[in-house]
């Protein structure tokens, strides 16, 4: 079933993990059998039949994303222009999520997901007093959803890691991602798994059900950024460091589009759960993925975490694992890691770049506050055994002369495997000693699961990372909180010394003896040496046969609700459509559907869709969550004006600037402005999965021809979207605004569907066209 599952080629082989860690191994070892499969000599005929037809030598990206063609032979490719049709060899889904993708899925009517899938139970843990006592409180909280997602799974053939195994993009790592592999996930950080050479991409809950149904899966052909590394990491210099510097130079947008490709001989500097840092937070830059090649420190990873033997096949492939010599990029960033200095980014936005030893000087000039309210280390981004030693060994440094933080420290571990093996070999006890406290192996504060009671909302304070995201109000609701993102070591030493104004590299601490020091720099082991303790066993493999399982959904539940279709496109042009909003400025998916206290409603899109765009600044008037209703001319919150409109038959659209539906993939953001009557989505520019999962849910994601036409646009307008009876490929629809005094005019409008996309709208969304050609 599997080898049908992942369509192997002849010549499958399959592997086994090693005895030795299954004895070794508390858990359930039916964890591993997805990637028991692997099949590089299926990758390799890809490779050879497209590098053979292109005719030049290709990238690592090229290479794996190409090698996933449903049909090489003839599939057109053109970097930035052409949609391929791809084959994924699985699929992950966190929990928020996966409530949404699983309904679609079941909306499918379908018996079985057809590629190896997953589950995991990171998002609805709210950090509030520490790990266990939060894990108890969210799974009574949250009972409700997780026997649906757990039903769910083992009905349609869905592996299920409960709530306490860990952070998905780490559980990835740790057991599915492998060299050459793709993987889509239903997260905007999936692209993790790049630090152990595969393709991971994240998606939306429509994508997802795609290729659970077995159809192939459409991507534009990305581009190809390269950074190719000199030099070697030290010192107080970090993976992150990397990212960091690359998001100040390419910025939230710079990488849309893109694949970004490290290569060059600092790579080897790096480890391989260091490279997977570097990996997540490309999402903040918009790229596609980001990936390093196959080297030693990946084979190391793989053989400490029971996968020796995909190593040792990954040895005997390597050539498909690395980039071609004579390789072209689109664009290419030197980095000479020898001179990288530690970085921090922020507040507001995770491309805003300093150097740790000027940022002090910078937020004085700007009046960002000084003293550091709380410190955080963890994440998706930051949370391998290497970041926690090398916290650890700053944490050391400080208690060895009487110190402890004198900002608020919180710790969270990637994983159920990290949390036992940091407790087993003392970093716990050392980052507790220190001030810290544990957290559950969950997303936490990072997400803006964090019942955070230190300040009021509203006061100004500052907050260190080592987080990925960085929005306004992403991590505890409070707009006046001043968030900077930078590594695991740096945000320690900030936490001890309590400001923003120390640079551990030159700065001294007092101790409590009085006397001057001056912190060493961090150290860490990358892997453990004991190996991992695999902790509790959190994971449940679906039955063979889950056919007789029951998958119930209360209609009076306020968690959960089953899918109505959406309606057919109309059948002509789009006409009178108020502007909803005309939002200035950043607007992020946490802008259009915001998380924390709101994630409880995500398997509900009616009661989800009350946080839409609650985020966003009106350009009338420069307030949040306060527009006009055009219909009773007074002011009211977007989600109550959106209804109004909605129940009076009144489609609407939004406007917006460059880059929306930046962050993070969830779809939400695109169902909701469906679900309440909106139509199309007009802007300067487009996030890549926000485009993606508009064009799913059959709204028209639509971008000013003239950038400044945005100018043009006034919120007491009606817009009609003329063309729509011709719609096709490549060619422009145009806009007729209509003015409150009376003038119009006809603006070009650009989109990006091709004849497939096209048909998603018509059909009036993606699932329905599945559901016609069933």
């Amino acid at each position: 079933n599997l080898q049908q599952c992942l369509a192997l080629g002849h010549g499958a082989r399959r592997l086994h993990v090693s005895a030795a860690y299954r004895a070794k191994a508390k858990v359930s070892m039916s964890r591993f059998e997805p990637t028991s499969f692997v099949n590089y000599e299926r990758l390799q005929s890809n490779i050879d039949i497209v590098r053979k037809r292109l005719n030049r030598p290709l990238t690592l990206s090229e290479k794996i994303v190409y090698g996933h063609l449903d049909d090489p032979h003839n599939q057109e490719i053109d970097r930035g222009r052409t949609y391929l049709r791809l084959r994924p060899d699985r699929v992950a889904m966190q929990d928020a999520t996966a409530q949404m993708a699983m309904l679609q899925f079941i909306s499918s009517g379908l018996p079985k997901v057809a590629v190896p899938s997953t589950i995991h139970c990171d998002h609805l843990i709210e950090a509030q007093t520490g790990g266990v006592q939060d894990l108890a409180r969210a799974k009574e909280v949250n009972q409700e959803v997780y026997k649906f997602l757990s039903s769910a799974g083992a009905k349609y053939g869905v592996g299920f890691w409960k709530p306490g195994s860990g952070i998905i993009h780490q559980i990835i790592l740790e057991n599915y991602a492998y060299p050459g592999v793709m993987l889509i996930g239903t997260d905007s950080h999936t692209p993790n798994g790049g630090g152990l050479g595969s393709i991971c991409i994240g998606v939306g809950g429509a994508d997802a059900v795609d290729v659970m149904a077995g159809i192939a899966w459409e991507l534009k052909c990305p581009k190809v950024i390269g950074v190719k590394l000199t030099g070697t990491l030290s010192g107080w210099t970090s993976p992150k460091d990397v990212i960091l510097k690359v998001a100040g130079i390419l910025t939230v947008k710079g990488g849309t589009g893109a694949i970004v490709e490290y290569h060059g001989p600092g790579v080897d500097s790096i480890s391989c759960t260091g490279m997977a840092t570097i990996c997540n937070m490309g999402a903040e830059i918009g790229a596609t993925t980001s990936v390093f090649p196959y080297n030693h420190r990946m084979r190391t990873y793989l053989e400490k975490t029971g996968r020796g033997q995909i190593a040792a096949l990954a040895d005997e492939y390597s050539d498909s694992l690395v980039p071609d010599e004579g390789c072209e990029y689109d664009e290419l960033i030197e980095l000479n890691l020898d001179q990288l200095k530690p970085h921090i980014n922020g507040p507001f936005t995770p491309d805003l770049a300093h150097p740790v030893s000027e940022v002090g000087a910078i937020a004085e000039k700007n009046g960002w506050p000084l003293e550091v309210k709380v410190g955080l280390i963890g994440s998706c981004t930051n949370s391998s055994y290497e970041d926690m030693g090398r916290a650890a060994s700053v944490a050391k440094q400080a208690l060895d002369k009487g110190l402890t933080c004198k900002a608020q420290f919180t710790v969270t571990p990637g994983s159920e495997q990290i949390r036992a093996t940091i407790e087993r070999d003392g970093y716990s006890k050392i980052l507790g000693d220190v001030g810290g406290v544990v957290l559950a192996n969950a997303c936490g504060p990072c997400i803006g699961q964090w019942d955070r009671q230190d300040v009021k909302k509203g006061e100004k304070n500052t907050i260190v990372t080592s987080f990925n995201r960085n929005f306004t109000a992403r991590n505890d609701a409070n707009p006046a909180t001043h968030a900077f993102v930078t590594s695991p070591e740096i945000v320690t030493a900030l936490a001890i010394a309590g400001t923003l104004n120390f640079n551990p590299e030159t700065d001294y601490l007092t101790a409590a003896n009085g006397e001057k020091f001056k912190l060493d720099p961090p150290n860490g082991d990358e892997l453990p040496a004991k190996d991992f303790d695999p902790g509790q066993d959190t994971y449940q493999h679906p039955p063979p046969d889950g056919s007789s399982v029951k998958v119930d959904v209360s209609p009076t539940s306020n968690r959960l609700q089953l899918l109505e279709p959406f309606g057919k496109w109309c059948g002509g042009d789009l006409e009178d459509m108020k502007v909803l909003i005309k939002v200035k400025g950043k607007c992020t998916t946490d802008h259009i559907s915001a998380a924390g206290p709101w994630l409880k409603f995500r398997g509900h899109l009616d009661n989800i869709s009350n946080n839409m765009l609650i985020g966003a600044v009106n350009s009338e008037n420069d307030a949040i969550n306060k527009i006009k209703n055009y219909l009773t001319g007074e002011y009211g919150q977007v989600p109550d004006v959106a209804r109004h409109y909605k129940a009076n038959s009144v489609s609407w659209v939004v406007v917006g600037d460059d880059n929306y539906g930046e962050g993070s993939s969830r779809e939400h953001a695109a169902l909701e402005p469906r679900h309440l009557g909106g139509k199309a989505i007009i802007v300067k520019s487009f996030a890549r999965i926000h485009e993606t999962n508009l064009k799913k849910q059959g709204v028209l994601p639509l971008t000013f021809s003239n950038p400044s036409d945005y100018d043009k646009i006034r919120p007491d307008d009606t817009i009609s979207i003329r063309g729509l009876k011709t719609f096709a490929p490549g060619k422009p629809l145009t806009a007729l605004v209509k003015h409150s005094d009376g003038s119009e005019e006809a603006l070009e409008l650009n989109h990006t569907f091709n004849e497939t996309q096209i048909e998603w709208f018509q059909a009036g969304s993606a699932l329905n066209r599945m559901k016609e050609l069933q």
